[in-house]
């Protein structure tokens, strides 16, 4: 679920607390319920186990996504303020101080939820026979290090957000992502990963290591070098920010994102980042010298572009709401929400011109657009069409 791609202003941060507290509201009556009509034990019952190293963004995700789908379990993190969090959210239902502690647990799955240094020194490092997984962005350095762990199986959920940490964090972050687990792993182990994976909702996807590094590099670690140059040159055009608009924010998006853990990936998977620098580069070469020839060049680079991006297909569909400047129009939005029980995957709002109002964009899954349409018109709100 990606709330915070786009919009930075403060009327979404006010809008998104409104949602989420009129979410909690909604939902108190039943919770309550459910923790009286069950008893810790018997929600766990037969479940298998997970052991998470790790509690921020993907290791609270997966935490509070496997506790939802009913797995028990545990988790450490070194952080003792990430594990303060980590217990007000309910991302465990044991908390470990040490790794010793939780792998002594012999828990089905252990989960190494850390950036790539520390992945690849704790891969490197564990001594644990049963499955174990990690989430890093980068895989050949650490399969590298994994000789020794015959339970290893190499994933990388692609899947995420511009903000970081266990506050970030939901159960619903991976619901019809793509998640990468390399080939080769033992078959029992990757039973055990794969059927996490996909109590967590996501589709997975077979890769050799080097394959992965490399795709991951052209789609994801190169776009955010291009965000960070779109956005550099803009701000020594002084007028530039202030025009921005929808396809300026939708490609500089990942920009948001918090720097230092984007450094250690894109320098532990240096090689492929370079080589896609390099495609960059030359295609860029190729768009410049179309745009000086007077032949048709350019419009046929355009248009082989624009079928590429067609191919892709939509990951979502997007409902149009029309607010207007009176109390209770954010109130309406969240009990739709709240109605419709759809997954909201991406929230844009555009103001109008001279303030009161605008057009809020919600991003669902494909087939979801009806039940949200409906539940936004029976709240009493205006749809674009």
């Amino acid at each position: 679920m990606n709330f915070l791609p786009l919009c930075t202003d403060g009327f979404f941060y006010f809008f998104f607390f409104l949602c989420c507290l009129l979410s909690a509201v909604c939902t108190l009556s039943s919770a309550v319920c459910l923790q009286v009509s069950m008893s810790p034990h018997s929600q766990h019952s037969g479940s298998r186990s997970v052991g998470i190293i790790g509690a921020g963004l993907i290791g609270g995700s997966i935490a509070l996504g496997l506790r939802k789908a009913g797995w028990s379990v545990a988790g450490v993190d070194p952080d003792p303020d990430v594990m303060d969090i980590a217990s007000e959210r309910g991302f465990f239902d044991k908390a470990h101080h040490t790794i010793d502690s939780l792998l002594s647990a012999s828990p089905d799955l252990v989960v190494v939820a850390a950036p790539p240094t520390a992945t690849i020194d704790l891969v490197g490092s564990i001594q644990f026979g049963g499955p174990i997984m990690d989430v890093a962005g980068v895989k050949v350095p650490v399969l590298a290090v994994a000789e020794d762990l015959p339970g290893f199986v190499g994933t990388h959920p692609m899947a995420g957000r511009e903000t970081s940490g266990p506050r970030a964090a939901s159960a619903s972050l991976f619901k019809g992502a793509s998640w990468v687990v390399v080939e080769g792993g033992a078959d029992a182990a990757q039973e055990v990963v794969e059927s996490a994976i996909e109590s967590l909702g996501a589709r997975v996807v077979a890769m050799a290591a080097d394959d992965h590094d490399a795709a991951v590099a052209a789609i994801s670690h190169l776009p955010h070098l291009v965000a960070g140059a779109l956005l550099s040159g803009a701000t020594d055009t002084p007028a530039a920010l202030d025009l921005a608009a929808g396809s300026f924010r939708d490609l500089t998006r990942v920009g948001a994102s918090a720097p230092i853990p984007w450094v250690e990936l894109l320098k532990t998977n240096r090689s492929p980042v370079l080589d896609a620098i390099g495609v960059l580069r030359d295609q860029l070469a190729l768009f410049e010298a179309a745009i000086v020839t007077e032949d048709d060049t350019l419009l046929t680079m355009l248009s082989t572009s624009r079928e590429t991006r067609r191919s892709l297909g939509a990951p979502v569909t997007h409902v149009r709401v029309a607010l207007a400047d009176e109390p209770g129009e954010l109130a309406k939005v969240g009990h739709a929400f709240e109605e419709s029980g759809v997954d909201i995957r991406d929230i844009q709002m555009r103001h109008a011109p001279y303030g009161g109002g605008g057009v809020l964009t919600l991003s669902v899954r494909p087939g979801e657009e009806s039940t949200l349409r409906d539940a936004l018109e029976a709240a009493g709100l205006l749809l674009v069409r």
